[in-house]
Parts: C-alpha cells; structure tokens; sequence
C-alpha cells in the first residue's frame, strides 16, 4: 500500500470512529437518558415520517409512539411496576417494537423470546426472565399450548392476533395514547436492565443475556455513523426481530435517525430484489448466510437497479464478498464482530475483505486498550499459559481466543445473564496479572500486521449453522439420549458452498440404533438447525487425558467415507431420515446439491 492509500486509510479510520463518537459519546452506566427517551426524540423531531414499511402498510413515528404509549398505559393499569419483566413472543411485525419500547417507558423489562421455540425450550425462556406475562402474535398459538403447564408463576397470555390467550387488540384499543409521565422510569440510570436477549439455546436451555439501558442504546447506535445513515435511508430487515444484528443493531440505525424500516416476516431470497428495488431501499441488514442465499441464487433483472449503498451485518465470508459487491453493485458493507452481552467488538467498514474490523496502532492503548487475543490450546479448550501463570498474547497472524478486560464504562462492562454459572463460565481471572477479570468470547480471531482483525472460528462448544448458534454440548445431551446411543460426541463440520459449519455426531451404541426414526425422535427435542446431518459411529468414544471428547481430528477428518473407516450416515431431505452416507452421496453433497 502506498503512501497515499495509507494516509486516505488513516483519515477514513479517524473520520469514521469520529462519526460513531458522535452518537455513543454521551452513552454511560450512570446517564439519566434511557432507550425511551431516544426513541421520544427522534419521534417529536420526525412525526410525520414513515417508521415502518411492512406488507403494504405505512406506520408512522407518531403511530408507532400512539401505541407504545397504549402498551404503557395498559401496562400500569394491570399494575407491572419498574423492574418487573414480560415475555415477548412475536413474529417479525411493527408493532413488536411498539411493545418492548412501550414498556420500556415506564421500566419494565422484556424478554425477546425467540418465535420458533416451543415447548420446554419455550418455558425456560419465559421462566429465567420471571415474566409476569406473555405477549404473543398471530403466529404462536400452537407452540404456547405445547408450554402449557410448564410456565413458572402462571403468566398470564395476550395474543396481539392470535387465539390463544387473552385479546390484547381489543385491550389496547381502549387504552390511552398519551405518553406516560416520565415519572415511572426517572429514578433509571444507563447500567440498569432494559432487554433480555437469549443466546445459544439450542436444546431448551438459552441463556438471557441481560442488556441495561445503556448496552441496549450501544447497539442501536453504533452502526449508525458507520453506515452513514440519515431520516433520509430506508433499510431493509428481513432478520429475526427477537435477535441483536436485526432487532435492535439494525432496528437502530433506522429509527434512531428518523429513517423507515422495510420490514419482512422472514428472509426470501426469491422476493429480495423485488423489496428492495420496489420499496427503495437504501441499506440493509444481514447474515453471511443471507449473502451466500443471493450469490447462489439465479440472475435477476432487479439485482443491480436497486438504490442500495450500504449494508451491515456479520458473517460475510472472504469466498463470496467480493463476488456479492460486484455481482449486486453494493457499494460498501460495514461487517462487524461482536456478542450481545460481550465488551469486545469491531467495525470492519473500510472494504477490507474478510476483516470484520482493525486495530490501528496509534488507537491500541486508549481505544482498544481492552482487547486482546491469547494463545489457545483447541485440543484443551482453554487459554495457554506461561511458566509465570499468566496467559500469552498471540502475534500478528496467529488465531487466539478474544477477550475483553472488564471494567465500569459503558464499553467494558460485563452484566451477564440470568444464570450464576454460565456468566462464571464467560470470566476468565488472573490474565496478565493477578486479580484481573476478562470476558471470554469463546471465538477465535487473529490480527495482521497492519491491525486487521479476522474472525477465524468458534471455539469447540459452539458453532453457527443457518445463522443460529449451536451448542454441541447441549445437543450431544439430547442425542446421547435417543433410543440405542451410549454417548455422543457433537462438532460441526464444513460442506463447500455453505456458511457456518454443518452438525456432526460422533456416537458410540449400546444396541441397535434405529435410523429410520432417530431424525425424527430428535426433531422433537432439537430445534431443526441444532440437529446433526451427518453421523459417525465408533467402537469407542475418543478422549484426552482429562476425558474431554478428542474433536480435531474428527473435524479433520469429517464426513468423507474415503478418509473415515467408520460408519457414516447423513440426512436426506428428500427422505426426511438419515441414509447411508456412500462414496455417491458424498459426492453429491459435496457439489451443493442436497439442499440441507
């Protein structure tokens, strides 16, 4: 790079970080400013314009404060006080917003339950947020009575559209639509609870990470001075509502700035285009899977008529950045790296592809001062250390666990979730000196000579598949439970042309396995992208020392029947069961087509 190139790097480095200073700047544990009173701003400013664009229908930021403020005041008619929490369990629409943020107005914290879980999984969710009650939508009927009898509390149900439960349409067309006094939530500062958001719940044992006011007003912000995002934009969101990237990272970027929301149930790679042309996107959301959706898809005559200029999200992998830019004439994307309730993160938006953010050297004291990357034992799971006791900072180019030093500031804290051992787990003590506490990510990154940082994987007990976190301890509990497995050993594998890493079994038996019906046994424990799609079984279960599951080499090794000496089956979408996994077959998967 010559000199030039490197002082335009720098200045677009400096000018950027200055942009997002802008907007996060005044964010902090002890403000009196909260997430409603941003979301109040930017409604008193912008009235008239469209928040949502959904399904043909146009709300308004004025709309869109009406019914919040019906939500509040129908809440403190039911008597929900500051601190209390209630369960959101709603498919993608506008008002989902309008309920949390109305809540939100007079304190009340919301869980953002995942809308696909069912059962167990379900209750749990509702249960470690101690919901006082749950707010569904027209698609969630089904999956409250499967939870019925397992709520904690009896939570009372209100359905905005559906049947089951109460009717809180007809509730909330007799409420008042002036806004609350700020009385209820004035006694809040930035540290306290604003949103449960829940991660790696794969097997009906999610995690509630807890978001105060401040890490909620973090992540709506942060991206806005990156994507260059005005009351002029309209982004498009096709992303689940109950998740960060889209709920509120991406919900952020829009309705902190006067700008609209173009708002889709669910991803369609089909009607993509059509969206976004038609309704005049301007930026967009996504997930690297979403992006691979597209590059993978047929021409169409729309896929570069669009007025896109931006888009943000993670996962956008180096095989396919390129060729999405090109091929759709984007003309920038921000990736980023980052967790819900994590204090490390990154903004990739200077182009570089496959680098979800940078480091420079004359910012790694002050801005990055706490982050860092540590040398890794992947056999082990755990962070090398030196004869002194303390853990080893990777160089440049080699992959090691990220971490972040705890603090009290908006950007280092730690709040953890609603469970003592799994945030006890998330900590690591005694780093680079005694007495000091750092977050585990849990992920493997590197740094290059220049501070570009480049995510590299997960680490052993987590993977991603169809844009949801897996956790292969879980599901390893849940398959070594089904009818003829003695243990299981979960790891996730990579198939060409697809993102994340594909599930895999490793299993030892203890009678006759019945292939025929295992997929559709762990179909009713598994959510169906936790199940594994290729299974492996071995006379013995494969451990260390310290009776951890050996996964290299079984990763290595995957799913070729040519480099394993061991039974192998996949699942077969077209027979809904697991087949012998041949030397045919693998070659079929292999050439992309066995659509998982």
């Amino acid at each position: 790079m010559g000199f030039v190139e490197t002082i335009r790097r720098e200045a677009n480095t400096l000018l950027t970080l200055q942009r997002v200073k802008k907007w996060t700047g005044d964010i902090a544990p002890d403000s009196e400013n909260l997430v409603a009173d941003d979301f109040e701003s930017v409604v008193d400013k912008f009235p008239n314009n469209v928040a949502w664009r959904f399904e043909g229908q146009l709300t308004t930021y004025a709309e869109m404060d009406a019914l919040a403020n019906k939500m509040a005041n129908w809440a403190l008619g039911l008597g929900l006080q500051t601190g209390d929490a209630v369960a959101l369990f709603m498919e993608n629409r506008p008002e989902y917003v309008s309920i949390w943020y109305g809540l939100a107005k007079i304190g009340v914290v919301v869980g953002l339950i995942n809308h696909n879980l069912t059962d167990k999984a379900l209750a749990h969710c509702v249960n470690i947020a101690d919901a006082k009650l749950i707010i569904t939508g027209t698609d969630q009927d089904e999956a409250v009575r499967s939870a019925a009898g397992l709520f904690e509390g009896d939570p009372k149900v209100w359905s905005y559209g559906g049947q089951e439960g109460n009717d809180l349409v007809a509730a909330l067309a007799g409420a008042l639509d002036k806004r609350p006094a700020r009385d209820h939530r004035a006694h809040l500062r930035g540290k306290d609870m604003c949103l449960y958001v829940y991660t790696s719940g794969t097997t009906g044992l999610p995690k509630a990470a807890r978001l105060t006011q401040a890490r909620t007003q973090g992540m709506m912000r942060s991206f806005i001075g990156t994507n260059k995002i005005t009351s002029r934009d309209r982004v498009y969101i096709t992303l689940p509502l109950y998740h960060g990237t889209g709920g509120l990272c991406g919900v952020g970027q829009a309705l902190m700035t006067g700008a609209s929301v173009i708002l889709r149930k669910k991803f369609s790679a089909s009607q993509f285009w059509d969206d976004v042309t038609d309704q005049g996107a301007t930026a967009f959301v996504y997930i690297g899977e979403l992006c691979r959706y597209l590059v993978n898809s047929a021409p169409h005559p729309k896929e570069r008529a669009h007025k896109l200029r931006t888009g943000f999200g993670n996962g956008l992998r180096p095989d396919i950045w390129e060729e999405f830019l090109t091929r759709f004439n984007i003309p920038h994307v921000c990736e980023f790296y980052g967790s819900t309730e994590g204090n490390v993160s990154f903004l990739g938006f200077d182009g570089k592809v496959g680098a979800v953010g940078r480091i420079p050297s004359y910012l790694e004291k002050n801005v990055f001062g706490h982050v860092a990357f540590v040398k890794f034992d992947i056999v082990e799971e755990e962070p090398i250390r030196g004869n002194d006791g303390f853990c080893i900072k990777a160089v440049p180019g080699e992959p090691g666990e990220a971490i972040g030093k705890v603090g009290d500031d908006a950007r280092t804290r730690f709040e953890g979730y609603n469970d003592a051992d799994a945030t006890k787990k998330k900590i690591l003590r005694d780093v680079f000196e005694k007495g000091d506490m750092w977050f585990r990510t849990g992920d493997l990154l590197s740094k290059d000579e220049l501070g570009y940082v480049f995510f590299v994987d997960r680490i052993g007990d987590t993977f991603r598949w169809k844009g949801e976190n897996v956790s292969t301890n879980e599901v390893a509990e849940f398959v070594a439970r089904a009818p003829g497995i003695a243990t299981a050993n979960v790891y996730g594998v990579s198939i060409p042309g697809t993102d994340g890493r594909a599930g895999m079994a490793a299993i030892t038996t203890k009678g006759d396995v019945d292939f025929d019906n295992l997929h559709t046994w762990l179909s009713e424990h598994l959510p169906k992208y936790a199940i594994p799609v290729f299974v492996r079984i071995q006379k013995d279960a494969d451990t260390t020392g310290t009776f951890k599951y050996r996964k290299v080499e079984l990763v290595k090794e995957g799913f070729d029947p040519e480099a394993v000496d061991e039974p192998l089956w996949y699942y077969d979408p077209e027979t809904n069961k697991y087949e012998p996994l041949t030397v045919d077959a693998h070659e079929t998967i292999r050439s992309g087509a066995v659509k998982f």
